[in-house]
């Protein structure tokens, strides 16, 4: 078992992949996983800032790419 960035349990299969593992997160999940505001979420998406896509009128984040952004931002703070 683990924990996803979304604090959701998740259960691992025989081979060790998570088979409940969520692809991507809605604005509402990200904006509370990233521990901001759905504003500011809206403000960084619109703008580009932040890893998303478009899919028909929905707005998804996938995890994998918010967890690559969020340690690239982790690295730039470091060297400043």
């Amino acid at each position: 078992m683990r924990n996803d960035m979304d604090g959701k349990t998740s259960v691992m299969d025989h081979d060790g992949t998570d088979k409940n593992r969520r692809l991507a997160l809605r604005p509402k999940e990200v904006a509370k996983a990233l521990g901001i505001g759905e504003r500011l979420l809206w403000s960084m998406t619109n703008q580009g800032l932040i890893p998303h896509l478009k899919w028909g009128k929905a707005i998804l984040y996938p995890i994998g790419e918010l967890e690559r952004f969020m340690a690239e931002q982790a690295a730039k703070a470091v060297h400043k």
